[in-house]
């Protein structure tokens, strides 16, 4: 792969995306850099990935027999999942066949778009440290396992999320028996795919929650090494993440075991590229929570803050090409709301927003918005990241989206 061709021509290195939102539209500008022809498939027209790639595709990626067709008319060297809703029984299929090459791997993508697959891997196979969970597929089966009618207990306070859904939707903390039907009804509305089935999870003491970027990439004697950036701090409300930074202090202990974990759940992955691995920690304990194969709505920090972003590695990695995890400064980013239903939104503020020192803005082009929608995300660097932390606020806070 390190051979690559030239865009729209016979020799062209043909890269799709299956999902062609802020993240898959950074990822698409970084393969394009590299000469990539990039392929951009959505569920909906004019995603900002399709904004950017030089093919747009709309269809619907849980359809098996959709993304065999598609798949097999562009024919794709790789194709990298971005989204949990993706039939990826038939990605294993195609690269079974030889058909295609699936980032990480199928089998990755399969178990990763599902809550269920990777708890299961990390908890039950790799003996991981996770919180205490069960799988619930009733509001009768949530209210028994909380309470231990038919096993241990998770108790309360716990936390509810459905099995299959992005950027923390349809997730909600359970305080009381009061909380469960409406967290449960709640997960049904936010699920992706899989409706009708949550986890349940007993509730971690822990003093702060990271993402560690971990990058598999070929060294220069062509074998797959892993590599980490500085772990990245966040503050996440209702399981959606509203602002991160970079570097998160830890204590040297405390990171080596996330380190650890991070390593071992990605080796059994397996395949080329960056992973984004949630860890919980407390003083020198590390809890392993969830990972994605791919780049990470809190990694948007990266931007500002290393020397290749989380895309750049992405990019790089699957295409078996040299990668540098190093940071270039610390820094943080906060999100910019839609904060109003419409189509076709225009932005307020955006001078004033620049006007902050030491800051950008990505504003990513949704042709809709929604009152909780990210439709953006200030950046921030400073050599404090406290300071890089209220600049990203700041600068966030001046960007106002209304109906044109």
């Amino acid at each position: 792969m390190p051979c690559l061709g030239t865009p729209l021509s016979p020799t062209a290195t043909r890269v799709m995306l299956l999902g062609s939102g802020e993240l898959g539209k950074e990822v698409l500008i970084a393969l394009q850099r590299l000469g990539v022809e990039t392929i951009a498939v959505d569920r909906y027209e004019n995603a900002p990935g399709q904004q950017v790639a030089h093919h747009a595709r709309t269809i619907a990626m849980s359809d098996p027999e959709a993304l065999r067709a598609l798949i097999e008319a562009e024919r794709p060297q790789l194709v990298v999942p971005e989204i949990e809703a993706i039939a990826t029984p038939m990605l294993e299929q195609l690269e079974a066949q030889g058909v295609v090459r699936v980032i990480p791997t199928a089998r990755a993508a399969r178990l990763t778009m599902d809550r269920e697959g990777i708890r299961r891997l990390a908890a039950e196979t790799l003996q991981l440290p996770t919180s205490p969970y069960r799988f619930c597929d009733s509001l009768e089966e949530l209210q028994a396992a909380i309470d231990g009618t038919d096993g241990p207990a998770i108790g309360y306070p716990c936390i509810v999320k459905p099995v299959m859904s992005s950027s923390g939707k349809g997730q909600s903390r359970i305080d009381g028996p009061a909380d469960v039907r409406k967290a449960w009804d709640y997960a049904m509305a936010g699920g992706r795919v899989s409706h009708g089935r949550v986890i349940v999870e007993g509730f971690i003491d822990f003093d702060y929650e990271i993402t560690l970027l971990t990058v598999r990439a070929r060294g220069a004697d062509g074998s797959v090494e892993t590599r980490f950036c500085a772990p990245i701090g966040h503050v996440q409300v209702a399981g959606d993440y509203v602002e991160s930074w970079q570097p998160h202090p830890m204590h040297p202990a405390a990171l080596e075991k996330a380190q650890q974990i991070a390593r071992a759940v990605t080796d059994d992955l397996g395949g080329q590229g960056l992973f984004g691995v949630e860890l919980f920690v407390k003083g020198e304990q590390v809890w392993f929570s969830e990972v994605s194969p791919r780049p990470h709505d809190t990694g948007m920090v990266t931007m500002a803050t290393q020397w290749q972003n989380e895309f750049e590695l992405h990019a790089r990695a699957i295409l078996g090409l040299p990668v540098d995890t190093s940071l270039r400064s610390p820094g943080a980013s906060a999100v910019i709301y839609g904060g109003v239903e419409a189509a076709g939104i225009v932005f307020d503020g955006v001078d004033e927003a620049l006007r902050v020192p030491q800051t950008e803005l990505r504003l990513f082009g949704k042709p809709e918005s929604f009152a909780r929608r990210r439709m953006g995300v200030a950046l921030a660097h400073d050599a404090d990241v406290e300071q890089a932390r209220r600049l990203a606020k700041e600068a966030a806070a001046k960007v106002k989206p209304r109906a044109a």
